[in-house]
Formats: structure tokens, C-alpha cells, sequence
């Protein structure tokens, strides 16, 4: 199983923090030592620099990915995904949901998911609704539109780029890479701040505490 971060110019460093963080050390994983791979796809092999001034260097080029079940496509917010550039990645991700591929978007991505057509027929979320139909002429995916901070619609998750923490579980329980236990306190320990969660996170992570791989409600 993989997960590709699509890395691009102006990308927003603190909506994908979480996940980045999680996904690349597995602390948290059920089963650590599993058949993972956590990758940066770009364009071209050429570095990007996100919105906080971090260079990253893509592992492989988009048009070398070859999905696989259970593999989850990752779009950042940023500042570029209304630019002519970004669309062969708009329109890959648009072609994978369509095949059953999971894909994840956050706050400027969805936006640029709307423009290729990618919303009109799932749940999804976006910054606002009303700046999605005013910036993307085509859109008709209003009826699926959730007022929600983040939103799984079969095999895609959308989140509002003030909803990291949502994204992050979200995508946590489409990947399941954690026990849904783990979720669940993982979440309500950053949300709440109160040190039960941290206990219940711990706890979690015993072994027993559940079905390796399982899926759950994180929120």
C-alpha cells in the first residue's frame, strides 16, 4: 500500500502537516513493520517550494504512479491549482476517483477538483460553496456539497483548509494504517487537549487493543 503526497509549488505546509508527520514515521501504526510506502509525486523531478519556504523534492513523476488497492492519492492546498500546470494532476486524480482509486483533496485542491468535473457526483466539502460555483463555471455538484470541515464520499475525502486535523483522520481511516481506536484518541487528543485522550491514545497501541487494520469513526 502507498500513499502519494502530490507536491506542489506554493503548497500549504500546515494543512498536511499532520498527516506528513504521521505517515512518514508510523509511530502510530497498527502493524509498523507493514508493506508501506509513504511517496512525493510531482509533475517533473524538478524541486518545488511550498508556501513556508520548505523545498521538496518528488521520489517519482505522476505519470509513473500505478495505482493499487488500498492506495490513497493526497492533494495539498495551495496557491496554483486554478493554473493551467496543475491540471494533468486535476485530471489524474479526476480519472483514479473514477477507477476506485481513493484520492484526497484539501481547501484549494477541491477547488480545483470542481473544475474537472471530480465533484459533480460525490459528498464532498470545499472552503465555501458559494466562492466553488462563483470560481468554477461548470460545477454541478452543488446537491453533494456538505457544510462539513471534512467529508469522505466513498473513495474521496475533501476538507476545508481550516479543517487539517478532520483531513488527517479522515484520510487515517481510508488508509487503515491505524487502529480505529487509535483514531479516535489521536483525534480528540489534538482537538480537546485534555490528557484522557492521551491515556486512551497509549492504550491503544497495547497489543490486543484491536483488529490490526480495521476500520473506525475517528471523529
Amino acid at each position: 500500500m502507498n500513499a502519494y503526497l502530490v507536491v506542489v509549488d506554493t503548497l500549504a505546509d500546515w494543512e498536511i502537516g499532520y498527516l506528513t508527520a504521521e505517515l512518514h514515521s508510523r509511530r502510530f501504526f497498527a502493524n509498523p513493520l507493514m508493506e508501506f510506502k509513504f511517496l512525493k509525486a510531482g509533475l517533473t523531478d524538478a524541486p518545488v517550494t511550498s508556501m513556508g519556504g520548505v523545498t521538496h523534492t518528488p521520489d517519482l513523476q505522476l505519470r509513473d504512479i500505478v495505482l493499487q488497492s488500498g492506495d490513497v492519492v493526497i492533494l495539498p492546498g495551495g496557491e496554483t491549482w486554478d493554473q493551467p500546470a496543475t491540471r494533468p494532476i486535476l485530471e489524474f486524480a479526476r480519472d483514479a476517483l473514477d477507477a476506485g482509486h481513493n484520492v484526497a483533496a484539501i481547501c484549494g485542491a477541491t477547488i480545483g477538483l470542481a473544475s474537472v468535473g471530480a465533484l459533480d457526483a460525490r459528498r464532498h466539502t470545499s472552503n465555501d460553496l458559494g466562492f466553488l460555483k462563483q470560481t468554477c463555471a461548470d460545477y454541478k455538484g452543488e446537491a453533494l456539497y456538505r457544510h462539513e470541515p471534512a467529508v469522505r464520499g466513498d473513495n474521496l475525502v475533501t476538507a476545508t483548509g481550516l479543517a487539517p486535523l478532520e483531513f488527517s483522520a479522515e484520510v487515517m481511516k481510508m488508509l487503515k494504517v491505524w487502529r480505529p481506536e487509535t483514531i479516535r484518541a489521536w483525534y480528540q487528543l489534538h482537538k480537546t487537549r485534555k490528557e484522557r485522550w492521551y491515556h486512551a491514545l497509549v492504550a491503544s497501541m497495547q497489543p490486543g487493543a484491536g483488529v490490526v487494520g480495521g476500520a473506525g469513526n475517528g471523529g
